[in-house]
Order: structure tokens, then C-alpha cells, then sequence
């Protein structure tokens, strides 16, 4: 599928991305997210149902695989 950014030549392509979300004052950080990508701009589309998937996990608290550090740039 062809880019929907004005004037990119990019095409989507499938891959797994890292996708942070800011949630009740904390930081989410999911890896391995299926997402349609640009090859050239890299603009991210999200389908619907793996956005329901990270809504439901954020709403139901399921605990984390890990903890990060996360380091504020001030």
C-alpha cells in the first residue's frame, strides 16, 4: 500500500515496532507490535484491532514483562 503522507514515494510494509504510549501520567513501552511502516518516511499505521489489544492491556494493568529505566532529557 502506497504512503498516505503527501508526496512520499514510500510503500507500507509489514514489521514489529516498539510503540510507547503515555498513559495516566506513565510511560508504556510495548515491544513487538505488528504495524504496517513506510519504507521510506516511516510514518506508522496501527490496525484497529492492535490498538484494542494495547487499550485493553492498558485498562486491565496486565503486569509488565519488565521494568525499563527511563531517563527524562531536561
Amino acid at each position: 500500500m502506497k504512503c498516505s503522507i503527501q508526496e512520499c514515494p514510500g510503500e507500507y510494509e509489514k514489521r514489529l515496532i516498539v510503540h510507547t504510549v503515555r498513559y495516566h501520567k506513565e510511560v508504556v513501552v510495548f515491544d513487538h507490535v505488528p504495524a504496517e511502516v513506510c519504507s521510506v518516511c516511516c510514518d506508522v499505521l496501527l490496525d484497529v484491532e492492535t490498538v484494542r489489544k494495547i487499550e485493553n492491556l492498558l485498562e486491565h494493568r496486565v503486569r509488565p514483562v519488565k521494568n525499563i529505566p527511563l531517563y527524562e532529557y531536561a
